[in-house]
């Protein structure tokens, strides 16, 4: 191996890790998705927060286990590739390629509206431009971009900390008087919307290679990360209950802002509705973090032209693949009707965790964190897979779509390198 070639290199340390899983998970969603589930299970929707966090954690621990065992960029693609197939490899990065770009762009999308009530600017423009813009911080280094992350990790939370400090005194006790009457099927149902507001703690994995003493610091900054973003839920969630009611709620487009309203504090209202906008641009950062990692990751397993995988010399990145999904997710948000592909770009995710916790169950031996157990693993492929269940037949068709479209690309590309590696 030539010593002069250019590598990724290990810089991130349990604060970073932990606060790219932050940033991951807490964005628009809770500022926003707490107003839907308290429409679905009403004041039970306390309940349906800690039932979300239970069963994410199950996925959480199958990434955590993989990504002690295997440290390696690619996260859930790479676990499939190394314990499942190289085929099932490919398609399991293909899904989450899929999901994460679309998801990326309408988050996007979402930063621009925001922007726009306070700058004129066409929509799509600013979601192109905010792309474009993170797709060139994240070529300069991966230390940059996580040293931006963390500043912005550190402003939601600590709104989300101010939000729950003066909201604490208006609580009244009487909302809650009915949180035991909720059906069981409606806290499911709200569950299910908060589930994707956890979404996120598996980006870490998809950054291995360039995580200071990984096979500790990625399960610990897994966990961390869920953990964290769950108490700050449930607290945000008993807040909010406590100050309005859930109907109130339901019908709000930005619950937490017209909570704090209700308070009379000016500049609480303020920080909250800064705080969304934060939270979305800190997804998206992540978002190009860890897409492009995976893009690496595949094309240095030759599923992909390997050319894809070349490091910068300088900034020591993989700047070909974090170049090529930048330009891509900028598409999206330009040409893409991403109402139409959200539920599907949903589904995609939901897919490569079943198939992380099937991984899972692979390894052999223990992990960092806790000795090897099946049970996690299993509940999590339950879990994930209902919730696949849940979407309508429209979506498992057009699922089956993209399958096929990226199987007929693995199929055709293995052929062609095949056959120019023969030939050369």
């Amino acid at each position: 191996m030539d010593a002069r070639k250019p590598s990724l290199k290990r810089t991130l340390g349990i604060v970073d890790a932990t606060s790219i899983g932050l940033g991951a998970i807490i964005g628009a969603g809770i500022f926003v998705v707490l107003g839907v589930a308290a429409g679905a299970s009403g004041p039970g929707v306390v309940i349906s927060v800690i039932l979300a966090a239970v069963v994410s954690s199950f996925t959480a621990m199958s990434f955590a286990s993989l990504g002690s065992t295997i440290p390696k960029e690619g996260g859930a693609y790479e676990y499939a590739y190394e314990l499942l197939s190289p085929s099932l490899g490919f398609l399991t990065g293909w899904m989450w390629i899929f999901g994460q770009l679309v998801g990326g762009a309408a988050v996007s999308l979402g930063l621009a509206e925001y922007f726009s009530l306070f700058i004129p600017i066409p929509i799509k423009f600013t979601a192109v431009a905010a792309c474009l813009l993170f797709t060139i911080l994240n070529t300069f280094g991966v230390k940059e971009s996580s040293f931006a992350n963390n500043v912005m990790v550190a402003f939601k939370v600590g709104v989300l900390c101010v939000f729950i400090v003066v909201g604490i005194p208006h609580i009244q006790i009487a909302n809650f008087s009915t949180i035991f009457a909720t059906k069981f099927p409606a806290i499911i149902n709200g569950a299910a919307l908060i589930f994707f507001a956890f979404l996120g703690y598996g980006r870490i994995t998809t950054l291995s290679e360039e995580v200071k003493n990984p096979r500790k610091v990625i399960p610990l900054s897994i966990l961390l990360a869920l953990g964290i973003s769950a108490l700050l839920y449930l607290l945000v969630s008993f807040t909010a209950l406590g100050i309005a009611s859930s109907e109130e709620l339901s019908n709000s487009g930005s619950p937490l802002a017209d909570v704090m309203k209700k308070t009379g504090n000016d500049l609480a209202v303020a920080l909250v509705s800064l705080g969304g906008v934060i939270a979305t641009i800190s997804v998206l950062l992540t978002t190009l973090l860890g897409v492009s990692r995976v893009v690496f990751a595949m094309s240095r397993n030759r599923q992909i032209p390997e050319r894809v995988n070349a490091i910068h010399p300088k900034f020591c990145t993989p700047y070909i693949s974090i170049l090529l999904s930048g330009i891509l997710m900028a598409l999206i948000a330009l040409l893409g009707d991403l109402k139409q592909v959200l539920s599907l770009a949903t589904f995609t995710i939901i897919s490569t965790h079943v198939l992380v916790n099937y991984s899972a169950l692979k390894i052999k031996g223990g992990t960092f964190i806790v000795p090897f157990s099946p049970i996690p693993q299993i509940l999590g492929i339950v879990s994930c897979s209902a919730l696949a269940l849940s979407l309508l037949l429209e979506v498992w068709l057009e699922a089956l779509m993209v399958v096929s479209v990226g199987t007929t690309f693995y199929l055709a590309y293995n052929r062609f390198a095949g056959n120019k590696r023969e030939g050369t």
